[in-house]
């Protein structure tokens, strides 16, 4: 099935590109999205393992399923200010 990656801050310049349609396996997790982007984009590799993925606007954890046709955003973990 096709999907539609979004690559934000961080992770976009590593990518060199803003999106990407891919294909992944039918009734594919979270967890194995991340595994083929870091094999697809080796630059991302030290990054899958504390990505945000969002699916289709909801952020989503590593063993939810990814949808046909879904619209997934990956985002750096977001980092604290002073106090």
């Amino acid at each position: 099935m096709r999907v539609k990656l979004l690559f934000f801050a961080t992770l976009r310049d590593r990518a060199g590109i803003k999106s990407v349609e891919i294909e992944i396996p039918d009734h594919a997790t979270v967890r194995r999205l991340k595994d083929q982007v870091a094999h697809d984009y080796p630059s991302l590799n030290q990054s899958m393992g504390t990505v945000l993925v969002s699916i289709d606007h909801e952020f989503a954890f590593d063993d939810a399923l990814v949808p046909i046709d879904a619209e997934i955003a990956l985002f750096p973990p977001v980092s604290g200010g002073d106090s």
